[in-house]
């Protein structure tokens, strides 16, 4: 019960991944070339992903991890002292540790918006994004498991003439997603999580009026349309994000991982997601549910006094959750691959160890 950070992955998606490497590795060689098989990859698993978000696949780069694409995006900006980043208070530390360089680094003011339980305070959130250059936030909270309402957030930022990144990471695999409908600039994910993909398949959306005003802090030669010897030309959507020779192997994971929760149905793994972790709420007390009781994704944050120790605990009784560094408090991720019985197994866990 943690899928809300990582696997683990059906062996399939595990399968297609190594049949693509010893392909890619054995055969590639000797036939069409090894760059040719991973740059088709590249654009079969770009398609997939595109189509998967409602986006364009020239919107979509090919990260490693969240923290990866939300860092690609942050060197893509020309920061002045004084220019401003808003993010919440509820941010994994992958949205956080970017904007305290930049502020070390190039004297950028971060403005934090406070949060009541997963919640924002609407009004501080309207204060804090005026003047600013970029806003950032999680659609779903990785520690109370709260959906932001992204598409509220995103509109009062753009009126105040900043530019959004969301970090989605723990939503793609729970709920179903449509990039186009929150209207953010820039969406950051990966598949390791609620996908159910290997580690290493990441991607990054970006919206196609922006990019072209973006300029990438790192370059290499799958960035560029062309090059030569004195000048390059970036391509022109959010491939210019791309670096290097990476594995394709993590990206087969992901397409596969993709296709499986779409044969499955995401409105289908939505409500039973939402029916194990609301049976997961419903035998915690009161006062130790950090959680909504009517959960809003498959998180579930209850508060207790020794995370780590409770953590062990329950380990030892062969069900994986995982502490958190704040608030005091473990979390169980519930995935629509989760029982009935392996939740009241939990709460048999909890009243032994707490």
């Amino acid at each position: 019960m943690n899928f809300g950070a990582s696997g683990p992955s059906p062996r399939p998606v595990v399968e297609a991944a190594e049949a693509f490497l010893e392909y890619h590795e054995f055969d590639a060689p000797g036939g069409e070339g090894m760059y040719p098989a991973a740059f088709e990859t590249y654009e079969d698993v770009r398609e997939s992903v595109a189509d998967f978000v409602g986006a364009a696949p020239a919107e979509i780069a090919l990260t490693q991890s969240t923290a990866d694409g939300i860092n690609r995006f942050a060197g893509a900006f020309e920061w002045e002292p004084g220019d401003v980043v808003v993010r919440t208070d509820v941010e994994h530390p992958a949205g956080i540790l970017p904007w305290e360089r930049l502020e070390r680094q190039r004297d950028v003011e971060v403005r934090v918006v406070e949060s009541e339980a997963g919640r924002l305070d609407m009004d501080a959130y309207r204060e804090a994004v005026e003047g600013a250059k970029l806003v950032t936030f999680s659609a779903i909270t990785w520690n109370y498991g709260t959906r932001l309402p992204v598409s509220e957030l995103v509109g009062i930022a753009h009126d105040a003439g900043a530019l959004v990144l969301v970090d989605a990471v723990q939503w793609p695999g729970q709920v179903p997603l449509d990039v186009t409908e929150w209207g953010a600039d820039a969406v950051a994910a990966a598949g390791h999580k609620w996908l159910l993909g290997t580690w290493g398949g990441g991607f990054l959306y970006v919206e196609g009026s922006v990019v072209g005003s973006l300029t990438p802090g790192a370059i290499s030669y799958r960035g560029v349309a062309e090059a030569t010897a004195n000048r390059y030309e970036l391509k022109p959507g959010a491939p210019r994000f791309e670096i290097g020779t990476i594995n394709p192997a993590p990206h087969v994971a992901l397409r596969t991982a993709i296709e499986s929760m779409q044969s499955i149905g995401l409105e289908t793994i939505e409500s039973r997601n939402e029916r194990l972790a609301g049976r997961l709420a419903d035998g915690i007390p009161d006062e130790r549910l950090l959680s909504p009781a009517d959960p809003e994704s498959g998180l579930v944050t209850v508060a207790v006094d020794d995370p780590e120790s409770v953590t062990e605990r329950i380990r030892d009784e062969g069900i994986v959750v995982r502490p958190l560094p704040k608030p005091d408090a473990i979390r169980a991720s519930v995935h629509a691959v989760n029982t009935e019985g392996e939740v009241d197994a939990l709460h048999e866990a909890l009243d032994r160890s707490l």
